[in-house]
């Protein structure tokens, strides 16, 4: 009988950019206040990149502190994929640009695009590579310049972006308890148009007029998606829980989508968590779509809320609709 291999978590690393836009700059942009964005969705504060520095980059850098804590080199990967909407452009990949800032050539790369959840679903692919033996050693990236493709006169939307990027490195493991225990992923595409970005793609290629309605940048109808994402981050917590075999007094911390604090505590809430065993750090970074989940558990690991043998459970939803959660031990 063939043994199962495992897949273990070697190291993590996240990287945002210097620039911090906080309320307070946003009152001087649009018709908001300090008061009217903390309430309504428990941010402060977002990183904004610059303009001319592309996705990619910041992918580079939360991957060099991930390949650091993993204790190896660049060249011993061997496939990288990377969760992003926000690519450099739509060809090559990001994880192409990624691969050559490091010099490593012939190594696969491509991007996965599941907004986001992007980063679970790349948990998954990289644990079915590794389980499938075709490789080793991957590293995930979760990088996004969601200030690029925000609409910074619509009140409603531009005061939830920001921008950053995490990094993780797994490993195949003999070991079945360790690394990646279990993940379970959903989507509902009926849902689509309650969150999307109309221009770009063949329906509305860039042009003149896409341009100038703004169409290139995030459509939302907050309460609709509002109103999902807690039942379904809510039912896909407990069903990767159910596939691990643990329960919600094994898990040290639960790790959702940094999308609106009024969505973490419902979801927290529905699924009986206290708040105090769920990480939050949305007041400082903002929703930073497939990149929230791992830089919070970057975060969560190098404050000493997570330490080695700990188990946290990773949650996410995002445009698709999609969903996901990954039950992980560090």
């Amino acid at each position: 009988m063939t043994k199962k291999i495992g897949t273990k978590i070697l190291g993590t690393g996240s990287f945002f950019p210097d620039k911090i836009l906080t309320n307070a700059d946003l009152e001087k942009i649009v018709d908001t206040s300090d008061e009217w964005i903390t309430t309504r969705t428990g941010i402060k504060e977002r990183r904004i990149s610059q303009e001319h520095t592309p996705t990619s980059e910041l992918a580079y850098q939360a991957s060099v502190q991930a390949l650091k804590s993993a204790n190896i080199s660049a060249a011993e990967i061997d496939l990288i994929v990377v969760a992003t909407i926000t690519p450099d452009m739509m060809c090559p990949s990001t994880a192409c640009f990624l691969q050559n800032k490091f010099g490593i050539k012939t190594k696969p790369v491509f991007d996965l695009a599941a907004a986001c959840s992007g980063f679970v679903y790349g948990i998954a692919v990289a644990k079915a590579f590794i389980a499938s033996g075709i490789y080793k050693k991957i590293l995930l990236v979760g990088a996004e310049e969601l200030s690029k493709i925000t609409d910074w006169t619509d009140r409603n939307t531009c005061v939830l972006f920001g921008d950053g990027a995490g990094a993780m490195v797994l490993s195949a493991s003999e070991e079945q308890e360790e690394g990646i225990l279990s993940i379970s992923l959903g989507a509902d595409a009926s849902y689509w148009d309650l969150l999307y970005l109309p221009a770009g793609g063949t329906v509305n290629p860039a042009s003149e007029r896409t341009v100038k309605e703004k169409l290139h940048t995030i459509k939302m109808h907050g309460k609709e998606v509002f109103k999902v994402a807690v039942v379904k981050m809510a039912q896909v917590a407990e069903e990767a829980l159910i596939l691990s075999g643990k329960s919600l007094d094994d898990i040290k911390l639960i790790i959702p989508h940094q999308a609106n604090m009024r969505i973490i505590e419902a979801v927290a809430k529905k699924i009986g968590l206290p708040m105090e065993r769920v990480f939050v750090n949305i007041h400082k970074t903002g929703n930073i779509s497939s990149a929230t989940t791992i830089t919070a558990l970057d975060e969560a690991i190098k404050c000493g809320k997570l330490q080695k043998g700990d188990i946290a459970e990773l949650v996410a939803f995002g445009g698709g609709f999609t969903w996901g959660a990954a039950v992980i031990r560090i």
